[in-house]
This record gives structure tokens, C-alpha cells and sequence, in this order.
């Protein structure tokens, strides 16, 4: 069974997601992480998840709402992953490439959802484009006030410095569709040189869909696509991809269980 570490279903139509749901099973996608991206939203995720049972979700800001409302407090968010189909924070980080939020807005947002996930024992999920440096400026700041937190990069697309900083951090990496892109060959020797109990498969739906679907709307049945890649670059089967990304899930998500 493969699991879809990062989606957005309440980006789909609430009357399409049982049959997505459904393509994801006959793809062997047996579970799937529903994503948070702003606090205001969060009812509309945990219903997800409350409603299908193959479904957890997180709670938290993505960057780009950064500055939609006052950051919010660590204990908020925290409060807010309480729910028993909550099983992370995030997805919270750093996106200078659309800069929709002032830098410095970020930077506040990101470091409430680290200290949220100290608090909570929740793994973050961190976005991180075009600011590598200072997601490990931040990130190595963070451990050493609070001690260690458990987090993964999503939709991995960054520098090698970051992969490597993270992982020394005990942090986990997952990889979407960009690994299938054909370009992506520095993706790939990244990805070839992450250890292979710290990887996890995702979408990112709807967005950034597979070779061979690139520039159709993304969903979970997808993630199969991305982890036969992935078993490629790591040289396994991909049934061993799968097991042990699964495997990693549950270590890293400790309450999807």
C-alpha cells in the first residue's frame, strides 16, 4: 500500500471526492493526508476527514496566507491538532518565489508552526521555495531554543543543502511529481542519496500531476507514479518502495495509526 503524504481534497469538489477517492484505492493508494492552509479552513479539512476514514489531515498557514490574519499563536494551532484525524501541523514555511506574503510575515507564521509542533509532538510540514537558507537558518535556530521536533520538507524541490540540513535535523524528505519531470535530474540525485527509512511519496493534488499526466488536475491515484520513479532512482521494486514509505509515514506520523 502506497500513502499520498500531502494532498489538498478540499480543493476538489465536496461531490467528486469519493470517486477520487476511489481511483486512489484501485491505484493502491490505500491512505492519503489532507493539508492545511489556513486556520479559517481548518473545520473544512478535519470534515474530510472525519467523513472518510482513509483520510487524515493537518492544521495550519501555507506561507501565501501568511498575512491574511495576525499570526497566530503556537498554543492556537496547537489546540487546533488536537482533533483525533488531525495527525500534523502545516503546511507552514517560506515561498520567496511568489513573495504574497511579506517576508518577515513568513518567517513569524513559520516559526509559530515549529514551536506548534514541539508543542503538539505533531510533524510539520514545511514549504520551502526559493529560500533555503533561511528554512535552515530557521529551522537550527528553533531546535536549539526548543529541542527536537519532527518535520519533512514537502514537494522536495530545493538545493541539496537544504536536503542535507534537514536530515541531520532527523527531519524527512517527500517527493511529488516534480521527481518524474524530465529536467529534474538534480531532484533525482537527491533523492538517490536520501536514506531510505527518512523518504515519502505525495501529490501535492491538484497540482504539479505526473509524468504522464503532467498538465492534468493532479490527485492521489497519481502518487504511484511518482514512487515507481522513486523506486527507479533508489534502485528498488517498487513494492519495496511502497512498503517502506509506509512504513516511514507511520513512524513520522505516529497518530495515523
Amino acid at each position: 500500500m502506497l500513502i499520498d503524504s500531502h494532498c489538498h481534497l478540499d480543493y476538489f469538489g465536496p461531490d467528486e471526492i469519493a470517486a477520487v477517492l476511489a481511483r486512489a484505492a484501485a491505484a493502491g493508494v490505500g491512505e492519503m493526508v489532507t493539508i492545511g492552509t489556513r486556520l479559517t479552513t481548518s473545520d473544512q479539512v478535519i470534515a474530510i476527514a472525519e467523513t472518510y476514514p482513509q483520510v487524515w489531515c493537518t492544521v495550519g498557514v501555507h506561507p501565501h496566507h501568511a498575512a491574511e490574519q495576525p499570526v497566530p499563536a503556537a498554543e492556537e494551532i496547537a489546540a487546533l491538532s488536537a482533533h483525533r484525524r488531525c495527525v500534523g501541523i502545516g503546511e507552514s514555511g517560506l515561498d520567496y518565489f511568489y513573495d504574497k506574503a511579506p517576508r518577515e510575515v513568513q518567517q513569524a507564521s513559520f516559526r509559530a508552526h515549529v514551536r506548534a509542533a514541539a508543542l503538539s509532538g505533531l510533524p510539520l510540514a514545511i514549504h520551502a521555495r526559493d529560500a533555503d537558507q533561511h528554512v535552515i537558518t530557521i529551522l537550527q535556530e528553533e531546535w536549539a531554543n526548543l529541542g527536537p521536533f519532527k518535520f519533512l520538507l514537502h514537494c522536495f524541490s530545493s538545493g541539496r543543502r537544504l536536503a542535507e540540513a534537514a536530515l541531520a535535523l532527523g527531519g524527512y524528505i517527500s517527493f511529488s511529481g516534480i521527481l518524474t519531470f524530465p529536467k529534474s535530474h538534480e531532484i533525482r540525485e537527491i533523492a538517490r542519496d536520501v536514506p531510505l527509512d527518512r523518504l515519502l511519496v505525495e501529490t501535492d493534488s491538484p497540482y504539479l500531476a505526473p509524468v504522464p499526466f503532467r498538465g492534468k488536475r493532479n490527485e492521489p491515484a497519481w502518487v504511484a507514479e511518482t514512487a515507481r520513479v522513486l523506486a527507479g532512482v533508489k534502485g528498488i521494486a517498487p513494492e519495496a518502495l511502497a512498503e517502506q514509505t509506509t512504513a516511514n509515514f507511520r513512524r513520522l506520523f505516529a497518530k495515523a495509526a
